[in-house]
């Protein structure tokens, strides 16, 4: 169902049946892993090597300009024409709506859901993203950065634990893209300074849905790529004034 390239220049799209997805093994990355198995489609993983520096290459700007991954082409998008996207969650709905999977058709289900994929795209992405930088990547520990995003971090498992006490999934008492976006940021809980174990609701929630086989192959894909980030070079690209110049 998957097969996995390294990012081509320029793209090729050869397989026009196939999904094609630049991605990396992160958070982001792997939601749209696992939405893509849970729907059963067709996808080629191509490596975007992030401590590499491969999302500044133009080509990869052409379809995510915000130099993030992950992004996708669909050669069969809207009307049979091909459609780019980047940005997770935008890619989570469109491909709800491409397989009528994982967003519930009723009104109120549907909004619950989109309630709690917000809850992550602007809260626990960002929030655990930033526990993860001052805890684990920062050249220097700042312990008010440490503090504040650590409390966050269990604030927010705290937010779903309470959610998950009487819910069986996040959203709408079925499981949706607002589980599939949150769990992926919840695999790292030791590196955000969060005990799984003080959350138990949660921690019955993630195990239920760790233990989903397409949620096993979805993690799994481009993770023998991902090496451990350990150079100066791969630091200056994630985190230095590469990133931030104007394109």
């Amino acid at each position: 169902m998957c097969s996995v390239d390294a990012l081509p220049t320029p793209f090729d799209f050869e397989e026009l049946q196939l999904i094609q997805v630049y991605s990396w093994a992160t958070p982001n990355g792997h939601k749209v892993h696992i939405m893509l198995e849970e729907c059963g489609l067709g996808y080629h993983a191509h490596a975007v090597d992030i401590g590499a520096g491969d999302q500044f290459k133009e080509s990869f700007l052409a379809i995510s300009p915000n130099n993030k991954i992950p992004a996708i082409v669909d050669e069969d998008g809207p009307d049979g024409k091909p459609i780019s996207l980047f940005e997770s969650g935008a890619i989570l709905l469109y491909l709800a709506g491409k397989t009528g999977r994982f967003l519930p058709a009723d009104v109120r289900g549907k909004y619950e859901t989109l309630e709690w994929l917000m809850f992550q795209m602007g809260g626990v992405g960002p929030m655990l993203g930033q526990a993860h930088h001052f805890r684990i990547y920062a050249p220097e520990k700042i312990d008010y950065a440490i503090k504040r995003y650590t409390n966050e971090a269990r604030r927010l498992y705290g937010v779903l634990d309470k959610r998950l006490a009487d819910h069986p999934y996040v959203a709408a008492d079925e499981y949706t893209i607002a589980d599939i976006a949150i769990w992926p940021w919840l695999r790292s809980w030791k590196n955000q300074g969060v005990e799984m174990s003080d959350f138990p609701n949660v921690q019955r929630w993630f195990e239920a849905i760790e233990a989903r086989p397409a949620v096993q192959r979805g993690i799994k894909v481009l993770a023998d790529a991902r090496k451990p980030l350990q150079d100066d070079k791969a630091r200056e690209m994630l985190f230095g004034a590469t990133q931030y110049a104007r394109r």
